[in-house]
């Protein structure tokens, strides 16, 4: 009986930056696929529903646990949308190197740290329009 070789398991591998940015582009796409929907479309719903439903729905949504939900979803969004770029330009045969692909991928983490927090920042100081 001849042994075959065992498939690498995650465990074996070093966590990478360009790894881990190709993990949370999926993650983060089916995230934002299923809560983000699930959110849009309660919203619709309560909002042709009744006054009391779209109340429930504002009342969920500004909750602590709300306001969690929203930044998460911004910050998926915005690493979503960076790690896309990333690869739509390697796609077109830049930032195959080591040395690149390493550095976009740090840059689309900390990018989405900065998009998702400008975004917050402009919503909770900049100036009001109501």
């Amino acid at each position: 009986m001849t042994t075959r070789p065992l498939s690498p398991h995650l465990g074996i591998w070093k966590w990478r930056a360009t790894m881990a940015v190709s993990i949370f582009h999926r993650i983060s796409g089916h995230a934002l696929a299923l809560a983000g929907l699930l959110a849009l479309a309660w919203w619709l719903i309560a909002t042709a529903t009744s006054d009391a439903a779209h109340a429930a729905f504002v009342a969920v949504a500004t909750s602590p646990i709300g306001w969690l939900l929203w930044i998460g979803l911004s910050w998926m969004a915005a690493q979503h949308l960076l790690s896309g770029l990333r690869h739509l330009l390697m796609d077109s045969g830049w930032g195959y190197d080591l040395g690149t692909a390493r550095a976009s991928a740090i840059a689309v983490f900390l990018g989405a740290l900065l998009l998702a927090g400008g975004f917050w920042a402009l919503f909770f100081f900049g100036p009001s329009f109501r």
